[in-house]
C-alpha cells in the first residue's frame, strides 16, 4: 500500500486531537461515535481522496483509543495503535507539551517510521470480552486480597468476639468478591466454550502442566489467540523473559539479563505456571534441581521454565495436538 498521508491523533477521554502532517491541518473531536463520523469527513476533505492511502497513527491508551480504533477497523481505514513508550522514545528531547504537538509528533512519528510501522488489526470480539473480564476479575482480587490481609492482620491482635460487627462485614465483603470473581470465571468460560477455535486452543495449552484455565486465558487474550506473534521467541520478549546481553566495548560486561519493558502481567503469569510446573511436571522439577546443583541462581532457572512452557505453547498450538509428556513413558 502507497501511503500519501500520515495523521496523526493525540486521544484523551472526552476529545482527541488530529494532525495531518502533509498540509499542517489540525483540527479536535470528540471522543464518540459522531465525533468519529465528523472526523473522516473532515480528513477526507484534507487528503482530497479516499482514506486507503492515508495511515493514521495513535498511542494505545486502552479504552479510550479503543471506540476510534473499532470505529476505523469497520470502516476499513488503515492505522496503527502504537505504545506509547515507543512513540516516547523515538522523539529524542521535546519540551513543552499539549495535544496539538502531541498530535505533531504522532504523525511525524508516523512518517519517519513507516517502513517499520504495522497496520493494527483488532482481536476477534470474544477475545475482547475475555479481556474486559479478565480485567474486572484482577481488580476483585485485589480488592479481596486487601480485605483479607487486613482482617488477617485484625485477627493478630484481637478476637472475632471483641468486635463482631467488624468481622462479620469482612467476611461478607471476602465472600461478595468470591461469588463475584466465580460469575467472571463461569463468563470466561462459556465464551471459551462457545467458540470452536478458542476452545480448541484452550484444550491444548492446558494438556501443559503450569498451564491452567486463567493463565491459558491470559495467553489467549494477549497472543490474538496465537495469531499476533510469528513465533514464540517474539512473545517471550513481549513477556519480559527474553535475555538480553548487556556489554559494550571491553569495559563493560554486565550480566545477561531480560528487560523491563515488558507486559508485567504476562510475565507475572508466567512465574506462576513455572513455580506450579516445578511441583508437578516431572521433567522440569528435575531440570530445576540439576541447575541448581551445578550453581545456578534460582531466579535464572525460573526464567529458563518459563520460557521453555511459552515454547511448549506455541508448540502444541502450531501442531494441533495435545502435549505429551515423555518423561511417563521413558525406560527406567
Amino acid at each position: 500500500m502507497m501511503i500519501e498521508n500520515y495523521v496523526g491523533i493525540d486521544v484523551s477521554k472526552l476529545s482527541f486531537d488530529v494532525f495531518v502532517r502533509e498540509n499542517s491541518a489540525h483540527k479536535q473531536f470528540k471522543n464518540e461515535s459522531v465525533g468519529f463520523e465528523l472526523f473522516t469527513q473532515w480528513l477526507k476533505k484534507q487528503v482530497g481522496h479516499s482514506l486507503n492511502t492515508v495511515l493514521i497513527c495513535f498511542e494505545h491508551t486502552g479504552l479510550y483509543s479503543l471506540p476510534l480504533a473499532m470505529f476505523l477497523e469497520t470502516g476499513h481505514i488503515p492505522f496503527a495503535m502504537i505504545p506509547a513508550l515507543e512513540i516516547k522514545r523515538s522523539l529524542g528531547i521535546t519540551r513543552g507539551k499539549n495535544d496539538l504537538v502531541d498530535s505533531k509528533r504522532i504523525a511525524e512519528f508516523a512518517y519517519r517510521f513507516s517502513d517499520k510501522i504495522s497496520t493494527t488489526k483488532l482481536p476477534a470480539a470474544d477475545i475482547r470480552k475475555i479481556h474486559s473480564l479478565l480485567t474486572l476479575r484482577d481488580r476483585l482480587m485485589t480488592s479481596m486480597k486487601g480485605y483479607t490481609v487486613s482482617r488477617n492482620e485484625m485477627l493478630r491482635v484481637m478476637q472475632k468476639e471483641d468486635i463482631p460487627e467488624l468481622f462479620s462485614s469482612y467476611e461478607s465483603a471476602i465472600t461478595s468478591l468470591q461469588d463475584e470473581i466465580g460469575k467472571l470465571e463461569q463468563a470466561i468460560k462459556a465464551i471459551i466454550k462457545g467458540n470452536e477455535q478458542l476452545r480448541s486452543t484452550f484444550e491444548l495449552i492446558t494438556t501443559i502442566k503450569g498451564i491452567g484455565f486463567i493463565i491459558a486465558s491470559f495467553l489467549i487474550v494477549y497472543t490474538y489467540n496465537f495469531t499476533r506473534f510469528v513465533n514464540w521467541r517474539k512473545f517471550a520478549c513481549y513477556s519480559g523473559i527474553a535475555p538480553f546481553e548487556y556489554q559494550s566495548g571491553t569495559s563493560v560486561h554486565g550480566k545477561t539479563q531480560v528487560s523491563s519493558i515488558a507486559n508485567q502481567q504476562v510475565k507475572r503469569m508466567l512465574h506462576l505456571a513455572a513455580m506450579t510446573a516445578i511441583h508437578f511436571d516431572t521433567e522440569l522439577r528435575e531440570y530445576y534441581i540439576r541447575r541448581q546443583a551445578d550453581g545456578k541462581s534460582k531466579m535464572a532457572i525460573i526464567n529458563i521454565i518459563r520460557n521453555k512452557l511459552v515454547a511448549r505453547v506455541f508448540a502444541v498450538v502450531k501442531r494441533g495436538t495435545p502435549f505429551v509428556d515423555m518423561k511417563r513413558y521413558a525406560v527406567r
